[in-house]
């Protein structure tokens, strides 16, 4: 499976208008080659490097494996967004209070329809129903004072 974006490319910057103290628009992701089996897919959007450790700042569920994109400050109707660690339903931007921060965002295929769960049993049930995962990370810098 390979998951990219036309907002940022792998390993780079991402632009500031997708920063929650800017514009706090969702960016663009694609995807492709999706596993036979697949039943609906999942995205999860952390930063590792937060100072009280893993943030998350988006999590979309229960995708139908036909939907190939996330546009630009959408979702897919009928997917599930779960409250990120902002305790919001949509996405967080990024927002680091110092230097720069990796943004992971991990797409999965799952052997199941929908996931019934929240924000605080999400990773269990990737892990029970995971076919596949593929990831791009981009990176955001604090806002210079």
């Amino acid at each position: 499976m390979k998951l990219w974006s036309n907002s940022f490319k792998e390993g780079e910057v991402i632009p500031a208008k997708y920063g929650a103290r800017n514009l706090n628009l969702s960016p663009h992701l694609a995807w492709d080659e999706v596993p036979g089996g697949t039943k609906s897919l999942a995205l999860v959007v952390d930063d590792p490097d937060a100072p009280a450790g893993t943030w998350v700042h988006w999590i979309v569920i229960n995708i139908n494996p036909s939907i190939k994109q996330i546009l630009e400050n959408k979702v897919p109707m009928g997917v599930k967004q779960l409250k990120n660690d902002s305790r919001q339903e949509k996405w967080g931007g990024p927002s680091p209070p110092s230097g720069t921060h990796r943004y992971f965002f991990k797409l999965y295929a799952l052997d199941v329809a929908k996931l019934e769960c929240d924000e605080r049993t999400i990773n269990q049930e990737i892990k029970k129903h995971k076919i596949a995962e593929a990831q791009l990370m981009g990176k955001f810098s604090a806002t210079k004072k």
